[in-house]
């Protein structure tokens, strides 16, 4: 297991991988589009919530007001995180922060993973991104508002990111303060947003403790999945560390099931020892499998767009409510 940015030693500075660009990806396969709209299969088998009615984690569904308009303010500010790759963290950034938006919520994502896999999710290529996040962490003279672009989803506003961000890492290595770069850069936006959610890389280096030291939450989407399960304690000691030493205020909003296979024993035995592991720390919110998720990645939408009426979308929908009232009971 790797190293945390805390563990024996202190930080270090990774190498630098090439910077080769990459090549423009194909356009997305008309397939993708036609099937928005396809039945997905045993969809009559699917949870849904209801007054007494257990969900996949074993637990009665809550019942959740509806969300009232934004209040204004400052922006609560989440990470998503899990040092794990192909947990879920991009989907839950790009979908939870379309479903936000369908509140009324003003929502600013954070791309801070130098595959830029945020980006590209809404339908930016990296290699052509002028301005991104790493030019507003390293030059002084670049303001929030020149990199700001446009996501393409009402309400919701991007912060890019491509391989730049990589060197960032290297750079701040020699810097004062280094943890608190990333919440220096988002300080004007708190004012302007209601919430801005910060999509980590897969490790638990500098970019990820600087995601945590800016952040007030973080959700942590997992993958039913035994090795996904594993990583947990570790990432629970590094945002206890934060918290002790960078950023008293951090907390966990909850852990987010990702990836669940009703029909598996497998992930059904994962979802039970998460419940008794964390309890009320788990959402009851559950994010199952769906190719819809893929190809709405490949159009470029969120999935409360691409496939608006689908099991996923409704899953992002609920998760939505359940943050907002655990916010609300929060404050």
């Amino acid at each position: 297991m790797e190293d945390s940015y805390f563990g024996a030693g202190g930080a270090t500075a990774p190498q630098m991988p090439p910077q080769t660009p990459a090549a423009p990806p194909p356009a997305y396969p008309p397939s993708a589009r036609l099937r928005a709209n396809a039945p997905e299969p045993d969809a009559s088998s699917f949870d849904s919530p209801g007054k007494n009615k257990l969900g996949p984690t074993g637990r009665p569904w809550p019942n959740l007001p509806d969300p009232g308009p934004a209040t204004g303010g400052p922006a609560r500010t989440v990470a998503m995180v899990n040092q794990k790759g192909g947990v879920g963290k991009t989907t839950t950034t790009i979908n939870l922060g379309a479903a936000l938006a369908e509140h009324g919520r003003k929502v600013l994502m954070v791309d801070f993973d130098p595959q830029g896999s945020l980006s590209v999710g809404l339908g930016l290529q990296p290699n052509e991104i002028e301005l991104t996040v790493y030019n507003l962490l390293m030059e002084r003279d670049i303001t929030l508002a020149d990199v700001v672009v446009p996501s393409g989803i009402d309400g919701v506003d991007l912060l890019p990111a491509n391989i730049d961000l990589s060197a960032a890492e290297v750079q701040l290595v020699q810097e004062v303060a280094r943890e608190q770069t990333l919440a220096r850069a988002l300080a004007p936006a708190v004012a302007n947003y209601d919430v801005i959610l910060i999509d980590c890389q897969p490790s638990l280096g500098l970019l990820t403790v600087n995601a945590l030291t800016a952040a007030d939450s973080v959700v942590v989407p997992l993958e039913c999945e035994y090795f996904a399960l594993r990583g947990v304690a570790l990432l629970k000691d590094t945002i206890d560390k934060v918290q002790e030493r960078l950023n008293p205020r951090l907390k966990i909003d909850g852990i987010l099931g990702t990836m669940y296979d009703g029909r598996t024993m497998h992930s059904r035995e994962v979802m039970e020892t998460l419940v008794n592991g964390w309890g009320d720390r788990v959402f009851h919110s559950v994010i199952r499998r769906t190719v819809k998720f893929a190809d709405s990645t490949v159009v470029g939408e969120p999935i409360t767009e691409y496939a608006s009426s689908s099991t996923g979308a409704d899953s992002y929908r609920m998760l939505a409510k359940e943050v907002l009232a655990r916010w609300q009971r929060d404050a």
